[in-house]
Order: C-alpha cells, then sequence, then structure tokens
C-alpha cells in the first residue's frame, strides 16, 4: 500500500472492482503478478486484493516499479486536484511544469518563478512524491509521449521533440526505463487511424456539464476566433511563438440524431492543429485547464450542495444545481484581463461587441482565414480610438498590455480593481476559489439565497459563484 495514499483502501478496493469512473484518476492500481498499474477503470478481469498495491499517482506506480497497462492507459487519465495537495506554490510549480518550465528552463529559473529558492522547491517535491521536480517533468513526458504514440500517427523523431526531448536517443532511453517498453513497442500495438492531423481523447470525471458550459461560451464567442456549436467548441490561440487552433467534440449526434460517445467513454475526441510541436505538451495542457476537465465534480458537490441547502428560505423549493458545472476558462491571463476591462459596467452583449471589434482591428489574421486575439504589443502601441469607450477606460487597457509586455506589475493599475482581477483570475487561471461579492449576478441570485455564506464553500468557491450565475439565468428567464 502506498504511505501517502489519500482514499482509504476500502473506498479503493470498492471504486476498482465496480469500474466507477467517478475515481478514474484519483488512485491508480498496481498489479504485484503482472507488474503493470492501471486506472481504476480497466476493462481487464479485476484481479485478486491480496494481488493489489494502491497508488495516488501513476508517477507513484512507475517508480516502484510498474509498467502502465496498455489496455487502459493510464496515461490518459484525468489529473486530480487532491494529489496536488492544498500547498499554493506546489499546485503552481506544477502546471509550470505541466507547460515546459524545465523543459524550456531549468531548476534555477522556476525558483525563481515562483519566488521561493531551489533547495525550497527540490523539498516539496521530496515530502510530496519523494523524488526531484526534474524526475516528476520526465516521467509526465513520457506519459504525454505515450499518448502520442496511441493516439496519433505522427513519426516518433516529431513525439520526440513534440514531448520535450532534445534528441531521439535520450527520448527513447528515458521512455524505455520509465515505460517499460520501447516506443516502436508502443507504436506497433496501435490502431492505424485515417484522421489527418492531431486528434486526441482528453478524459474527465463524469458527470460534466456540458450543455451549460456550451451555452456560456456561446453567449459571449467571437466570429473568426471561437466557434461553438450543439456539440462542439474551439478556438484559435497562440503559444509563445506557436499558432494553431483546436476544437473540442463532446456527444456528437448518432446515426438516428441521438446522443452517442464517438469519441470513447468520459473523453473529450480534440482535433489540433499546431505550427510547431515543441509547444504540444504545454498547449494540450491549457486545453484541459480550459475545458476544465481535471476537476472532481463529486469533491466539489460535498461542499457546495450543503451550503446552498443550509441558505435556502423555508417553505420555498430548494433550488435546482447543476451537477458536474466546469470553470469556463479563457485561453490566456492576459486575454482574460482584457476580456474582463471591456466587460466592467456594461451586458454582456455589449461587452462581445467591444472584444469583437478588438480582435477584427487588432487581432493577427490565422492561416485559415480567422484571427487570434491581439497581442499585448498590439493593443499597447494603439491609441485605441476605434473602441467606443471612455478614455480612462481605453488607458487602463493600454497600461496592462504595457505591463505584461515589460514583465512588469500589473496588479496596481488604475481602472483594474477588485471585481475585474478576481474574474480574470477565474476565467484566465482556472482558480477555483474565487468569490465576486460584488457581481450584479451573485447580489440577485443572493436574494434567493440570503444566507449564503461564501467561506463555507472553500476552496471551491468559483463553483459556488457558477452555481449562483445559474440560478440567476433562471429566474432572469422566468
Amino acid at each position: 500500500m502506498s504511505s501517502s495514499l489519500t482514499l482509504a483502501p476500502d473506498q479503493c478496493r470498492r471504486a476498482r472492482l465496480a469500474r466507477d469512473a467517478r475515481f478514474d484518476g484519483c488512485f491508480f492500481v498496481g498489479v504485484v503478478t503482472t507488474g503493470i498499474y492501471c486506472r481504476p477503470i480497466c476493462p481487464a478481469k479485476a484481479p485478486l486484493e491480496r494481488n493489489v498495491r494502491y497508488f495516488d499517482t501513476a508517477f507513484a506506480a512507475a517508480e516502484a516499479g510498474f509498467r502502465p497497462c496498455l489496455r487502459c492507459r493510464p496515461d490518459s487519465a484525468p489529473g486530480s486536484p487532491a494529489w496536488r495537495g492544498t500547498d499554493t506554490t506546489l499546485r503552481r510549480a506544477l502546471r509550470l511544469i505541466d507547460e515546459g518550465a524545465l523543459t524550456d528552463g531549468n531548476m534555477t529559473q522556476l525558483a525563481e518563478r515562483l519566488g521561493i529558492g531551489e533547495r525550497h522547491l527540490r523539498g516539496l517535491f521530496q515530502r510530496r512524491f519523494g523524488v526531484s521536480p526534474k524526475a516528476y517533468a520526465l516521467h509526465r513526458q513520457c506519459l504525454f509521449a505515450k499518448q502520442l504514440l496511441h493516439e496519433t500517427q505522427l513519426p516518433i523523431t516529431e513525439i520526440a521533440f513534440a514531448s520535450g526531448f532534445s534528441s531521439v536517443r535520450r527520448f527513447n532511453d528515458t521512455f524505455h526505463s520509465r515505460i517499460g517498453l520501447s516506443p516502436r513497442e508502443v507504436r506497433r500495438q496501435q490502431k492505424t487511424h485515417d484522421t489527418p492531423g492531431i486528434e486526441l481523447k482528453l478524459s474527465y470525471r463524469p458527470p460534466y456539464a456540458w450543455e451549460t458550459l456550451r451555452d456560456f461560451y456561446a453567449q459571449r464567442s467571437i466570429e473568426g476566433m471561437e466557434w461553438v456549436g450543439d456539440h462542439y467548441l474551439g478556438r484559435h490561440f497562440q503559444w509563445g511563438s506557436a499558432s494553431g487552433k483546436f476544437t473540442a467534440y463532446f456527444d456528437e449526434p448518432g446515426p438516428n440524431n441521438e446522443p452517442s460517445q464517438r469519441h470513447g467513454r468520459h473523453a473529450m475526441r480534440v482535433e489540433l492543429t499546431l505550427d510547431d510541436l515543441r509547444q504540444l505538451a504545454p498547449v494540450v495542457a491549457n486545453i484541459r485547464r480550459v475545458l476544465d476537465l481535471d476537476a472532481d465534480p463529486e469533491v466539489i458537490a460535498t461542499v457546495i450542495e450543503p451550503t446552498i441547502e443550509r441558505s435556502s428560505i423555508e417553505g420555498l423549493p430548494k433550488p435546482s444545481l447543476v451537477s458536474g458545472l466546469r470553470l469556463p476558462g479563457i485561453w490566456s491571463p492576459f486575454e482574460a484581463r482584457i476580456r474582463a476591462i471591456l466587460g466592467q459596467q456594461v451586458s454582456i452583449i455589449a461587452a462581445r461587441r467591444l472584444t469583437q471589434t478588438l480582435v477584427n482591428t487588432l487581432g493577427e489574421p490565422a492561416s485559415d482565414g480567422g484571427r487570434h486575439f491581439p497581442t499585448p504589443s498590439a493593443i499597447a502601441q494603439d491609441d485605441l480610438a476605434f473602441l467606443g469607450m471612455p478614455q480612462r477606460r481605453r488607458q487602463t487597457l493600454k497600461d496592462l498590455a504595457t505591463a505584461i509586455m515589460n514583465q512588469q506589475d500589473s496588479e496596481s493599475i488604475p481602472g483594474i480593481g477588485p471585481w475585474t482581477r478576481d474574474y480574470a483570475r477565474l476565467r484566465g487561471d482556472s482558480d477555483p476559489d474565487v468569490w465576486l461579492p460584488g457581481d450584479a449576478g451573485v447580489k440577485r441570485a443572493l436574494k434567493q439565497l440570503p444566507c449564503v455564506d461564501p467561506e463555507s464553500a472553500t476552496p471551491w468557491r468559483s463553483y459556488l459563484l457558477l452555481q449562483l450565475w445559474n440560478l440567476d439565468h433562471e429566474h432572469q428567464a422566468r
């Protein structure tokens, strides 16, 4: 038994025997008799309990000498917020590593970005995982490479660079030592696909409130930059010097217009194009964040539902909550801040119109005729006179863009108040614990639930906020 296991052994046993998808990615199962570790939803015959060991992470299972199952593919499981812990610095370090901080940089640079010493950073990882940050990063690179070997037709050489390795030889050696198979052995067991480009399956834990998320994006989508349909959403994006676009599909209609799971059970099918494959791993990690695929809705519900139920007015029907709400992410913190400023003290329709004008005027053209969101340089160097808004607010946009360009602090810029900062954190950083007490929709919803205590919803106040927005939307529609 893993000494750092978060869940009780009996919980793990029941979840794996039931193949409960709600626990997918929350723990992993090592099978002593085969030397393989699996997801709790693995379709293979369940091993006897005496032959099983449980681990919080795929990384811990690999460090214990187990190699990943080729049927359930632990590399594709959703991430678990639980094993990331409550340490803000550790969570941010993991996110930066997933975005390639140790691929493009080194330990010293990562520690500086976190505002801590290198020794402290090593200590965080040693206490939580028993290994160094670099060992963790290498394992993540190998799991991502394994996913690409399974799901794409990319040549092995391109996969090596796309997963962050500087040479094919280094990739082959590291992959074999950590996965237990060579890249070619994994590729030989892959089924061939005729789909051009990159197509990946990104898992999540059910339930997933797709319709609510889709409608949120649809109300705010920018023509030419974003697209939303009944069963899909996507956008153009830039990541560093790379450009691309993605479309995520959920529950496409079947032959009789009935929902199907063409993309696989509890997974988004994501089609992706990118002009620099070296940025593929951080781009995919950001898509997961934007779609909030690593949320654990069951855990969040145990905190949010009692908070709202305690606040219900006696004698009135209890409000209906949406199961599986997800944070509607924006591609970057910079874009989230700009869009938050454009949305200050105006309606959603007016904010969308302003954003559309900004993108049409300053956004760089995409290869297919669409547009990217404007860069900080484009906004900083323009007078923004084409925006029908007060000069003071236009100056706030320029000041923010200039600060981002010069890597300066942007928190104290005039015109960026608490609502703007927190809304941008909610959508640009996908912070799970944001509360907007001054938001108009929240105020209206609280009239129905006057006794809501947001502190009781910590660390999931962002999801409480979404529930209140949804209740307000339903109330306004009646």
